[in-house]
Formats: C-alpha cells, structure tokens, sequence
C-alpha cells in the first residue's frame, strides 16, 4: 500500500480538514460513517484511492465521490477490512469447542452474531465446528457487514483454491474432527463449500457505526474489526453488544482486543483471556 505524502504543519491541517469533509459528505450523501475509525488506517486507505483514482487530492477525491457512486463503491471496498482465513488463530477455535461449546448445549435454540464477517471465512469456520458439535440444527447465524460486496461473496461460500492448504493446517490446528477436503469441492482455481454450511445462516448489511441491535444473542464473534476503531466508536460498539448479549451470553474478541477499560469491563467474567472470551453476568 502506498504511503500518504509527508507533510508540512499547514499542509497537514489541510490534509485533516479535507479527510473531515469527506467523511461528511461519505455520510450525508451515502449514509456510510466512517467519522470515527483510527485516523492512521483511514488516512492510508484514503490517499490509496486518490491515487487508483489518478487523482492528487484528497479533495479530488470527494468531488468525485459526491457525482459518482461507482467510485463509492470502489472506496467502500478500500475502508472495509476484509483480512479474514478460515480457522485464523485456531487455538481460539479450541477455546471456542472447550469452553463455549458447552454453554451452548444449554439452550435448545441458540442465536449466534458474526459480526463484521467480510467475506465469510470465519462464518463458515464457524458453521464447521457447530456440525462437528452436532449444535448446527438448532442454531441460527446472523452473519454481517457494512460492505454488501463482500457480502455476496461470503454468500457464495467460493474461496481461492490455493488457500486450501494453509486452511487444512489451521483446521487441523482447530481441532478438526474430519477430513477438511469433505467440505468443499475444488473446481478450477477455486473451492466451493458445502452449501449445508448456510442452511442456517442469514447474511444482511449492517454498520456497527450506526445501526442498532436487532436481537438477543447467545454467542457474538467480533474478532479483529474494532481494533480500527476510535475509542469513542469502540466504546459504542462494546454498548451494542452488551444491549445485544442475553445475561450469560458470550462475547468474542480478537487477540488484540479486550473489554478492559471499558464501561462494562465488570459486567463480564472472562472464560478465556488468551483468547479474549468473555461471558456477560450482569
């Protein structure tokens, strides 16, 4: 990714105050806020489609943003974070089957948030170890994201082919019970997964910036996602999915993640704090 210029004071305040109006007129025109994420990453993201664009400012930018919303399209695409693989990190998936998978047998029904699930590699991961567990029949997946492209992505459940290998090792890593090629089938370059695995999930945008809760949850993964957030949009995030959690309901994180510091920092018990697993009792 090409670095944003080095700048002068004054060209620097410029660069803030163009970013700022973008960011506003992101929001006004298109509904997307993008206002509070970590000012670093978005900047980066930002100076990467002026220059896709052939453009020299960030201002450029914005006027053609404003008239043309394939460039939009294009931009969301750039904002998004979309680094996922399935089983990524796998000893959180053994954490997951050792320690969360016994809470819910608890429930005859349970409701599961994958939240901010890119193109879907951990919804599936998920999916995997939920039949495994003999937990998928009566489980519902509420897989979403704020980058409806890469949602229909997800929906396909069609991965490159040539990431199988490195997927088999994190499986097996996970604590796969089978054989991880019975899941897919490969054609050409690409890998088609079992569409079993989304019999149960429900795919739908929604922008953990602005959206609300839409129902109880038993279990909410949002892992690697706020890490690129401003405090003040993490902290509201965290509010979402305490509101959304039921009391004992369980709350996933990534690894450089953590609900230390936050106002419901004592409202949680912590079932794993390796892997960032956190269970809400109050």
């Amino acid at each position: 990714m090409s670095e944003p210029p080095a700048l002068p004071r004054r060209a620097e305040d410029l660069e803030r105050l163009e970013i700022e109006l973008l960011l506003e007129g992101v929001f006004r025109r298109y509904g997307f806020d993008f206002r509070e994420y970590a000012q670093a990453s978005l900047k980066r993201r930002l100076w990467r489609r002026v220059y896709a664009e052939h453009l020299e400012t960030i201002a450029q930018l914005l006027d053609r943003l404003l008239h043309d919303p394939r460039c939009m399209e294009r931009l969301l695409l750039d904002l998004s974070i979309n680094v996922t693989a399935m089983f990524r990190d796998p000893s959180f998936y053994v954490a997951l089957r050792e320690k969360v998978v016994p809470l819910l047998r608890t429930y005859p029904f349970t409701r599961i948030w994958a939240a901010g699930c890119s193109t879907g590699e951990e919804v599936y991961s998920l999916a995997i170890v939920l039949q495994e567990e003999d937990l998928y029949e009566k489980t519902r997946i509420y897989a979403t994201d704020i980058n409806e492209a890469v949602l229909e992505r997800a929906r396909t459940g069609v991965f490159p082919l040539d990431k199988m290998q490195q997927y088999t090792q994190n499986y097996i890593n996970a604590g796969g019970q089978r054989s991880f090629s019975e899941y897919y089938v490969a054609a050409y370059d690409s890998a088609q997964f079992s569409r079993s695995l989304v019999d149960n999930v429900v795919f739908a945008q929604h922008n953990l910036a602005m959206d609300r809760s839409f129902n109880e949850f038993n279990l909410i993964l949002c892992r690697n996602v706020m890490i690129y957030f401003d405090k003040a949009l993490q902290d509201r995030v965290h509010a979402l999915f305490y509101e959304s959690l039921e009391t004992f309901g369980v709350l996933a994180l990534g690894h450089k993640e953590s609900i230390n510091f936050t106002a419901f920092a004592d409202r949680y018990e912590e079932l794993d704090s390796n892997e960032r697993i956190y269970r809400k009792v109050a």
